[in-house]
């Protein structure tokens, strides 16, 4: 059998979603910037074709790789709960997800496609579901979504960077407390309170105090809209 033929069936045997799992592979090891067709397709010991044959270009790639992730985080959410506790599941899922592949909480806001929309969707929903005044569904999904893909993204970046940089969180940490700690108490009397805080905060447990302070506030709105005097006709 010549080599043409060869790579004919690989190309034939390759799926969207196998060089999708490939290209989230090569964002996990290296980032966005490492991620290119030619990389991808040696990779997977195929051709460039092949790769075209099921993709347009990059941007499709990320796309894909996003969208990949943001389904599974969603089918493996629990639909039965209450509105509020899948919102936090929600949250709490994605900061997961973009812990563990790093690159997906810059990428998300940026990315074409349905990724964003989808991950917006339950949460809006969970807002109807818990009466939020229609003039406010708007302001408060997007508060939350951006919450979530900020401070998500933000906090696995910086994990990232001390992975990569072979830093060391529990010493960084304690250096840092003891900066705090020292920094003038008139001046930064608070900072100077939560120094001991510091070396044994949880990432995770802010990003979900956060989360549910949000949260708090959304059903204050609730509350507001149904012990408001209605007008007179």
């Amino acid at each position: 059998m010549d080599s043409s033929m060869v790579r004919k069936r690989r190309a034939d045997a390759l799926s969207r979603t196998r060089i999708v799992e490939a290209a989230i592979v090569l964002l996990d090891s290296a980032g966005e910037g490492a991620l290119t067709f030619r990389a991808l397709a040696a990779k997977l010991d195929t051709g460039l074709g092949a790769l075209y044959h099921h993709l347009t270009d990059k941007a499709d790639l990320v796309a894909a790789a996003c969208d990949t992730i943001v389904v599974k985080v969603l089918t493996n959410l629990d639909a039965s709960a209450e509105p509020v506790d899948r919102v936090r599941q929600l949250g709490l899922a994605l900061y997961d997800a973009m812990d563990q592949h790093p690159w997906l909480g810059s990428t998300l806001p940026r990315v074409r496609g349905l990724s964003v929309v989808r991950i917006l969707e339950p949460i809006g929903q969970s807002l109807v579901q818990l009466d939020v005044p229609q003039p406010e569904q708007w302001s408060t999904a997007s508060a939350l979504l951006h919450y979530m893909l900020g401070v998500g993204g933000q906090t696995a970046a910086n994990a990232q960077v001390a992975r990569l940089g072979d830093m060391n969180r529990e010493s960084y940490l304690e250096a840092a407390a003891k900066e705090w700690a020292a920094l003038d108490p008139v001046a930064f009397a608070f900072v100077r309170s939560v120094a001991g805080q510091l070396p044994r905060h949880s990432d995770r447990q802010d990003f979900l105090a956060g989360l549910d302070l949000i949260l708090a506030g959304t059903r204050m709105l609730t509350v507001a809209s149904k012990t408001r005097p209605r007008r007179k006709a």
